[in-house]
C-alpha cells in the first residue's frame, strides 16, 4: 500500500485522481499516492477552506490557535508518537538524507514551533499582538485591526523536510484558510501536520487544503491561483516569474528565491584552543541538509594573521567534514546533482592546474570538497553537497565588497568573530544586501520569527483595516447618550 500525502477537506478521496510517486529503489522502494485534483474539485476545496475560515478561524482568539499548534508539535516532538515514529521512518527514505541527521534536524526545527515561540514569532511582527483578534487604540488616533486573507496559496520547494511549516503556521496566526502545492522531492510532511492538527481540533485542520500537481503544469495551478487572495511561492527565479505570470494581476505575490549564504571568520577564532571548534560548526553548516537551504554555506572567507592560517583551517575543515561523512553520510545524488558537482570541481581543478594559490581538498570518493584560495577571490555558488570555497582574506572588511555584486541573492552570513567586530561588520554586510547574521554553526536553524529574506513573516500577509479618529468623533454625536 501507498503512503497517501495531502489533506482535502471537503471532498470524497474516493472521487479524486491519485498519482504514484516513487522514492528509492528494489526494496527500499516508497510509493506515495499524490492527489491530482480537477477543476471542479478544487473549487470545491476552495470553497470549503473559505467556509471553514469565515466559519471558525476568523473568530478564533489567538491564544487559542497558539495551543493548538502548540499541542500539534508537541506531539511531533514525542518520540513515541505515531506521527513522529512515521515522519523518522519515511522522510530518510524520500529525501535520501541520513537518517539520525533528520531525527535531530526535525526536533531542532519543530521546537522553533513552540508556544513560547509564537509569541515571540507574533511580538516581533506586531506592537500589539491583540490586533489579529480585534480592534486596537492606535498611536495616532482611532483604531486598526490586522485582517489576514480568506485564502493563501503556498507553493512549496521540496529541498529542505518540513519547509511547509513556516508558511502553513504562517498562515494559521493570521487567520487565513490555506492551500498548500507540496513538492515531488517531499510531499508527505505538509498533510502529516494537517492530519495531526485534524486529530486536536478537527475544525481547525478544515482550514487547510494540501494538494499536489506536476511543477510546471499550468492548468491546475491556473485553477488553484484563480482562488487566491495571497500567494506565497517558494522556488527559482524562473518559477518564481511563471507563477507570479499565472496569478490573476489582483492577487498579491510573496516569492521567495534562490539566495546565496557564506560564512566569515575573524583571526580571533583562530586560536589553537579555539580552531577546532570554529571547523566544526562551519562543517555542520555544510553537513546539515547537504547545502540544500538557502541559508546555506557555500563560502567561508577566512582573515591571516591568526595562530592558525586560512591554509590551516581549510584542512581543519577537511578534517571535520571527513568526521561528519562517517555520522551523518550525504545523501544518494541524482544524476542532474552529481553532474553539478562533478562540474564545479572539474571547474576548480582547472583552476589550480593554472596557480599554485588553489588547493584541492577532497576524500576519495569526493563526498566532500574543500576548496582553498589563497589569492583574492568572489563570492560565487559552489557545487552544493558538501562543497565550499575557503578564501583567504586579510580583514574582513575586505571579502565585503567581494560579495555585494550578489546583493540580490545574498541572505545568511554565519561569523565567528569578537563582539566589537560582529556589529561593525554586520552594518557593512547589511549596506551590502546580506538579511541575516547569525553565529556560525547556526546558519541553518534560524529563529523563531526571523525576518525570511528581510521581510516580515506576517506583516506581509495582513492587512491593516483602520477606523480613522475622525469617525469615532462623529459617532459620539449619533450615540443614544448624546445631549
Amino acid at each position: 500500500m501507498p503512503e497517501v500525502a495531502g489533506h482535502l477537506p471537503g471532498l470524497s478521496t474516493e472521487k479524486v485522481a491519485w498519482h504514484t510517486l516513487t522514492f528509492g529503489e528494489g526494496s527500499e522502494a516508497l510509493d506515495v499516492a499524490v492527489p491530482t485534483l480537477d477543476d471542479a474539485q478544487i473549487s470545491v476545496l476552495a470553497a470549503h477552506v473559505r467556509q471553514a475560515r469565515s466559519s471558525y478561524l476568523k473568530s478564533l482568539p489567538t491564544a487559542q490557535i497558539i495551543a493548538t499548534i502548540d499541542r500539534a508539535i508537541g506531539r511531533l516532538l514525542d518520540r513515541n508518537d505515531p506521527w513522529r515514529r512515521k515522519m523518522e521512518a519515511l522522510l530518510p527514505r524520500i529525501t535520501g538524507y541520513d537518517a539520525e541527521m533528520v531525527r535531530l534536524g526535525l526536533t531542532g526545527y519543530l521546537k522553533t514551533f513552540r508556544a513560547p515561540e509564537l509569541n515571540r514569532f507574533i511580538a516581533e511582527d506586531f506592537a500589539n499582538p491583540q490586533l489579529l483578534d480585534g480592534f486596537q487604540p492606535t498611536v495616532k488616533g482611532g483604531v486598526a485591526k490586522a485582517v489576514g486573507p480568506e485564502l493563501m496559496v503556498h507553493i512549496w520547494a521540496g529541498n529542505v523536510p518540513g519547509l511547509p511549516l513556516w508558511s502553513l503556521i504562517s498562515g494559521l496566526l493570521v487567520k487565513a484558510g490555506s492551500i498548500g502545492k507540496v513538492a515531488s522531492a517531499e510531499p508527505l510532511f505538509a498533510g502529516w501536520f494537517a492530519k495531526v492538527l485534524g486529530e486536536i481540533d478537527p475544525r481547525l485542520a478544515d482550514c487547510l487544503g494540501i494538494v499536489w500537481w506536476k511543477g510546471g503544469d499550468e492548468a491546475p495551478e491556473r485553477a488553484v491561483l484563480r482562488q487566491a487572495d495571497l500567494v506565497l511561492a517558494y522556488g527559482g527565479t524562473g518559477s518564481l516569474e511563471q507563477i507570479r505570470n499565472r496569478a490573476p494581476a489582483t492577487t498579491r505575490f510573496l516569492g521567495f528565491g534562490h539566495k546565496v549564504s557564506f560564512g566569515m571568520i575573524a583571526r580571533e577564532a583562530l586560536d589553537p584552543s579555539k580552531v577546532w571548534a570554529t571547523a566544526h560548526r562551519a562543517a555542520f553548516d555544510m553537513v546539515r541538509y547537504d547545502q540544500q537551504g538557502c541559508y546555506s554555506p557555500q563560502a567561508f572567507f577566512v582573515e591571516r594573521g591568526g595562530r592558525v592560517s586560512p591554509s590551516e583551517f581549510s584542512r581543519y575543515l577537511a578534517h571535520e567534514l571527513a568526521a561528519f561523512e562517517r555520522k551523518f553520510p550525504r545523501r544518494r545524488l541524482s544524476f542532474e546533482e552529481a553532474g553539478r558537482v562533478a562540474a564545479w570541481r572539474n571547474a576548480e581543478e582547472a583552476k589550480a592546474l593554472m596557480s599554485s594559490d588553489r588547493q584541492i581538498l577532497t576524500d576519495a570518493e569526493c563526498a566532500w570538497s574543500v576548496v582553498y584560495v589563497e589569492a583574492p577571490e568572489g563570492l560565487a555558488p559552489s557545487g552544493l553537497n558538501r562543497t565550499v570555497l575557503v578564501v583567504a582574506v586579510d580583514t574582513l572588511e575586505e571579502a565585503v565588497p567581494r560579495v555585494a555584486p550578489l546583493r540580490a541573492f545574498l541572505q545568511t552570513v554565519g561569523i565567528a568573530a569578537p563582539p566589537e567586530a560582529v556589529y561593525r561588520i554586520g552594518a557593512l554586510l547589511g549596506d551590502a544586501g546580506a538579511t541575516r547574521i547569525c553565529a556560525l554553526g547556526e546558519m541553518s536553524a534560524p529563529e523563531a520569527g526571523w525576518h525570511h529574506d528581510g521581510r516580515f513573516n506576517l506583516l506581509d500577509l495582513v492587512t491593516m483595516v483602520e477606523i480613522d479618529r475622525s469617525a469615532e468623533i462623529a459617532a459620539e454625536a449619533l450615540a443614544p447618550y448624546a445631549d
